[in-house]
This record gives structure tokens, sequence and C-alpha cells, in this order.
């Protein structure tokens, strides 16, 4: 009943989308998907992700052959487009074969092994679906927030060092290295979570069932509320308000040179195209829980996380898509929204509801103060700077202590051995 549920909601909330965005007049998550099973999609590798999370249900022969399906059927359209002089890219195969497992599951399959192969499905969709509703999400918050508060975020980041100009002045020098590398990195989050997501999963098939909780769950939520924020405080980032990708509408061209120019904060009017992504870094919160997910895992698989949270950080702070005040709040959320999906599967206690309070009043804060404290923070950098910072340090100490209790108490506690008897003694003639 909880995964009927949670399919409910999760189609009202797609369907609410797709009305949203056709009266925008383009198409919304549902159509977008769609057209992928024929058209060219517009991301090949997050197609095959969410195959690869399928197959976590199958064995290791239906493996290969849901691979060599997909790939078959991509070389066919791409030989088609080819022909046709159509646009190029791959995917459509791997969608096709996750439709296939879900038309599998209702019409050959019964029971828990059909519950379970529609659950691999749902999930490999639900990644591409993910994608597809915060594109849709960002088309709202363009249209719908003519004006952004990017000069509150820019002056509020200045207890902070400003940090998105010194970051991009490095990006700048170490070009072109750099920058490709970073763009890759942060490009390619989507792919890199359903790798960490595989590694959580790679027991389904044999246990027939599905952890508790992993790491695509977490990943899912925060793309689900994360972009509600933006509607709430709208901003477009340095490079867009301060910068040359912002044209006309951009407050100066200074990013990253010179720092932006100081005065009584206020709202700005800005196009009606570029995404008010900014608050909070969904990018850093959703590096930040694969960072937190691939402590768990291999060495390799702990570097890599480790690798991708400093590319991530890196590269939002580098390309000026971030300021560092982004950055605090996307961690707190990250924290707070894991802490949540822990507590869901584990089951609710006072620690847990203790933990998600707290996140959630230091992230409501970090809002309020970047709105309507920035010039204080601006006038006295050495005093709101460390309280950024011990903020968000306390609610990852808090988080750390309140996950570290949990998994001491799901470990049993060691039974004593039980006394050997005594040996007996020879008698003494």
């Amino acid at each position: 009943m909880l995964w009927t549920a949670a399919g409910v909601v999760t189609l009202g909330f797609l369907v609410a989308l797709e009305f949203a965005a056709r009266h925008y007049g383009v198409r919304g998550p549902i159509t977008e998907q769609a057209r992928e099973v024929v058209f060219a999609p517009d991301s090949g590798p997050l197609l095959y992700a969410g195959l690869a999370l399928t197959t976590v249900v199958l064995t290791w022969r239906q493996r290969l052959v849901a691979a060599g399906a997909a790939i078959g059927i991509d070389v066919v359209f791409w030989l088609v487009r080819w022909a046709a002089g159509a646009d190029m890219n791959f995917g459509n195969g791997a969608l096709w074969v996750v439709l296939g497992c879900a038309v599998v599951a209702v019409t050959r399959r019964t029971g828990a092994e059909r519950a379970l192969l529609l659950k691999g499905a749902g999930l490999g969709l639900l990644l591409v679906a993910g994608h597809k509703t915060g594109d849709t999400w960002l088309l709202i918050t363009s249209e719908t927030r003519k004006a952004v508060l990017d000069p509150y975020v820019a002056t509020a980041d200045h207890a902070l060092g400003d940090p998105s100009w010194l970051v991009g002045r490095f990006v700048e020098a170490t070009e072109p290295v750099g920058g490709h590398v970073l763009h890759l990195v942060y490009g390619q989050l989507p792919l890199a979570a359903a790798l960490v997501g595989l590694y959580q999963l790679r027991h389904v098939a044999v246990e027939r069932r599905f952890p508790s909780h992993h790491l695509v769950r977490t990943f899912l939520v925060i793309g689900l509320l994360g972009p509600a924020v933006y509607m709430v405080f709208p901003v477009v980032g340095p490079v867009f308000a301060y910068g040359a990708d912002g044209g006309q509408w951009a407050l100066a061209h200074v990013w990253p040179d010179t720092l932006p120019p100081g005065g009584a904060p206020h709202a700005v009017p800005f196009d009606g195209i570029t995404p008010r992504n900014c608050m909070p870094s969904l990018h850093t919160a959703w590096a930040t829980t694969l960072f937190i997910h691939s402590r768990k895992g291999s060495r390799p698989m702990r570097y890599a996380g480790a690798f991708w949270l400093v590319a991530t950080l890196t590269a939002t702070l580098g390309f000026g898509y971030h300021y560092g005040a982004d950055l605090v709040a996307g961690v707190v959320f990250a924290l707070t929204v894991e802490a949540a999906m822990r507590a869901f599967a584990r089951g609710w206690d006072r620690a847990a509801v203790r933990l998600v309070a707290y996140g959630t009043a230091v992230f409501v804060a970090l809002l309020v103060s970047y709105r309507y404290l920035p010039q204080e923070m601006a006038a006295y950098p050495w005093a709101a700077g460390p309280l950024l910072v011990l903020a968000t340090a306390s609610m990852v100490l808090g988080y750390v202590r309140t996950t570290r209790l949990w998994e001491s108490e799901a470990v049993p506690a060691r039974q004593p051995e039980p006394p050997r008897p005594a040996e007996p003694q020879p008698e003494l003639v």
C-alpha cells in the first residue's frame, strides 16, 4: 500500500507539472519522457543509468540480455537517424528495455516477483522522470519569478569572503584542463549517483528485496523539494547577475575579476529564460548525499565520493552558478532530507524528530538572514562568517552523532559466552 500511495502521489505531481508546463507553451515531464521512446533523447547516459538501476532485480544472464537488447535497439535507431538526417543521440534502447521490464512484470509475473520487477522498472523511470521534472520546475521559476534576489545573497556572501569570485579566478587560471574536468563532473552527477546506487543495490537480485534506505530515494526527494524553495527565494547566480552571461539584464559585468558593487540590496528584474535555481544549491545537496552514502563502500568508492563532492563544490563556485551562501544552505538542506529519509526507513524516534526539526530551523534561519540581514552580515564578516560555518558544522555534528547512535542500536549486543563446564579432576589415591 505504501508503494501504491507513493506511486499515486508521484503520478499526480507529474500530471500537475505537465499542465503547468502546457500553460507556458512547452512540453511537460511526461511528454518529454514519452517522446524519447522514438525521438533522440536529451541524455543517453541518464537513460542507461536508469536501465542499470532496473537491472538490479535481474539475474546476471537477464542483465546481459537486457544490455544486449538495449544496444541493439540503439544501433537500429542510430542507423535510421543517420539515413534520415535526423538528430543523432543514443538511449532509446535503454528506455525500451525498462518499459519492456514493466510489461513483463504485469503480463508474465505474479506476486512478489511482479512487485520486485515493477519496483526495479519504476526506480529506473523515476531517475529519468526526476531529471525531466527538474527541467520543468526551472521553466516555471523563470516564468513566474520576474525579479531575483541576487543582490541580497551577494551582499551576505561578503561574510564568507566572496568564494565564487575567488574560485572563479582559479578555474580561469586552470583552463582548459580544469574547466573540462569540472564540466564533466558537474554534468554527470546523476550518473555518479546511479553508480553509487548500483553499489548499494547490488544484492537485491539475491535477497529479492530492496534495502530500507538507499541513495536514489534521497536523490529524488531532494530534486522534488528543492525547486519549491526556488519559488520562495529566486536567485540566478553570479555569472548571470554580475557576469557577461546575464547580457543586458546583468547588474554589472564584474564576475569573477572584480567584487560586486555595494549599496543597499534590492530585488531586480531579470529575463524570463534564466532559471532561478541557486538557493539552495541542489548540486551541493546531491553531492553531499553521494558523499555520505559512499562512506560505507569500498576504498575506491569512498575516494570517488570525496572527489565528486570537492569537484562539484569547485564547479558550482568556479563557473559562477552559485554563491557561497547557496552551498552552505545546500549542505544543511541535504542533511535534513537525508535524516528524514533514514528516519522514515527505520522508524521515527525522539532523536530523529529533534535532528530534522533542528535542520529545518537552521535552514530557515539561513534564508531569513540572507534576506533580511545581508548588510549586517557584510558589515561584520568576522562574526557572521564563523556563525554561518558553525551553524552548518552543528548540523553535520548532529547528523553524525544521531546516525552513529542508530547504527549502534541496529547492531545486536554481543552475548557473553556460557561458562564452560569444569573438567573432572583425577582422584588422588
